[in-house]
């Protein structure tokens, strides 16, 4: 008889940024002939509906949300909250454990490994306890996982280093850091805070797990891939992205969450209207609501550019509203009807990206972003404001040299006259950039390659070492 399959528990976290490329590496894994189970809580459940129709063998597993005295009641996913939530997010599904725990003893052919989310590092002890592999996913990259786990392991030494230069020196080229670019999820770290605390100890057992899993390449990352091997101590240090490159098919809806679903669909009927490589994508991810003054100095550069632009503005609540967030200022839409467009809410990004018409990304280099311009082939304009942004923005900048810098920090308002300059100045057919960018894209394709690409190969390495555990089972 032949042996079943290995299974593997996938518990992705609810945040957009690190449940889309989750579910597409789960495709992938389902694809390789892998049984699969994904973790979920109720509110979450719709946002598999894509991979289950792709994939009916995937069964689920639903577990109440946990309560959190510092969460409202129905919060279960980041975009309910916005950033600020992570911590107490992570905190109250690690209460998790025991029903987990109980659901594996009680299971037929429980799951021979936990393929968890790097904010999730606590599932390593529950692995432990059940005499199980954990492997973490980074939904971001390897260069930041390298940052993050260099300052938890140097607590003290990172808090005392000068807020103007926090020195990295076992990172390859030991690159610095401003205090106030640190990776928020330690950058806010509080000793002796519970919450914290199970973050701190996470994220360490992140570094102990049995494999790590990448939206990463090797063109982009390789130094970095190949410090963590040598940091951890083995070869089970898998890049496999760009994820959305061999993800699910279907990009009109990636990332829709049901709010405002379909407000830019409409945009593309105007792209194709537009010149090649005239417009500018303007967009700063799902969470970040911009203040009033962000929002008009940022209209004013566009206007004053004389560039083509879509501008996606964040929807907030009406307190927002009321305090200026997310405000387009009186008259910009009217004075700049058939030159630009603003969407509010929900825009198809991978598709708008992807269009002949559009020559650059004016983005917060939150790592999804990064991975979709990358994959597109178009420089990014990198206004990096907190979490992974600004060593995301470096690699691109400084490492990689595809994009230009134009601003920096969640409360920065630019100069408008600065902001047109460089905004009409990235719309030139000549920039370096922009030649760098279609070559990163081009690596990007070879590395997903059937057969031969890095990524490829990593996907398969890692399915043959689940494979290995199997017999080792039977």
């Amino acid at each position: 008889m032949e042996s079943p399959p290995p299974h593997v528990l996938l518990f992705p976290y609810p945040a957009q940024g690190h449940m889309l490329p989750h579910l597409d590496l789960a495709h992938q894994l389902s694809l390789r002939g892998l049984a699969l189970t994904v973790l979920v809580t109720p509110k979450n459940l719709p946002l598999l509906n894509p991979l289950l129709s792709a994939h009916p063998s995937i069964q689920t597993l639903v577990l109440p949300f946990p309560p959190h005295p510092k969460l409202p009641p129905g919060v279960e996913h980041v975009r309910d909250i916005g950033q600020l939530g992570n911590i107490p997010i992570m905190s109250a599904l690690s209460a998790l454990r025991l029903p987990l725990a109980r659901w594996f003893a009680s299971h037929p052919n429980p799951p021979l490994a936990i393929l968890s989310d790097f904010f999730l590092g606590w599932t390593l002890d529950l692995a432990d306890e059940l005499g199980i592999p954990r492997i973490a996913f980074f939904s971001s990259g390897a260069f930041l996982t390298s940052v993050v786990d260099f300052c938890w392991r140097n607590v003290e030494s990172v808090k005392k280093a000068s807020a103007d230069a926090v020195e990295l020196s076992d990172l390859p080229g030991a690159p610095s850091f401003r205090e106030e670019h640190l990776p928020s999820i330690f950058r806010f770290y509080r000793e002796s805070d519970p919450d914290w605390e199970i973050v701190k100890r996470g994220m360490l057992g992140n570094m102990a797990s049995w494999g790590c899993v990448f939206n990463t390449f090797d063109h982009l990352e390789g130094q970095y891939l190949e410090h963590l091997m040598r940091r951890i101590g083995h070869g089970r240090v898998y890049g496999v992205g760009p994820l959305n490159l061999i993800g699910l098919d279907d990009l009109s809806g990636r990332g829709d969450l049901g709010v405002g679903a379909g407000a830019g669909s409409d945009v593309l009927g105007w792209l194709d209207g537009c010149p090649d490589g005239s417009v500018l994508y303007v967009c700063f991810g799902s969470q970040k609501m911009m203040a009033r003054e962000q929002m008009e100095a940022l209209a004013s550069g566009l206007e004053a550019s004389g560039a083509r632009f879509v501008w996606v503005v964040k929807t907030g609540t009406a307190e927002q509203a009321e305090e200026g967030y997310g405000a387009v200022p009186d008259g910009f839409e009217a004075r700049m009807a058939g030159r630009g467009r603003v969407v509010r809410g929900w825009a198809p990004q991978v598709l708008i990206l992807g269009h002949r018409a559009v020559s650059g990304f004016l983005s917060h280099c939150g790592w999804n972003s990064v991975q979709e311009a990358v994959v597109a082939g178009k420089m990014v304009l990198a206004w990096p404001m907190e979490a992974d942004q600004f060593v995301n923005a470096r690699l691109l900048v400084e490492d990689m040299g595809a994009a230009v810098r134009v601003c920096g920090g969640p409360d920065t308002v630019p100069d408008a006259d600065q902001l047109s300059r460089a905004i009409a100045g990235t719309m030139r057919e000549d920039l370096p950039e922009r030649a760098r960018a279609k070559e990163l894209r081009r690596k990007a394709l070879e590395a997903v390659e059937p057969g031969g690409g890095s990524s490829w190969r990593g996907l398969d390495e890692l399915v043959k070492e689940l494979g290995q555990l199997q017999k080792q089972r039977l």
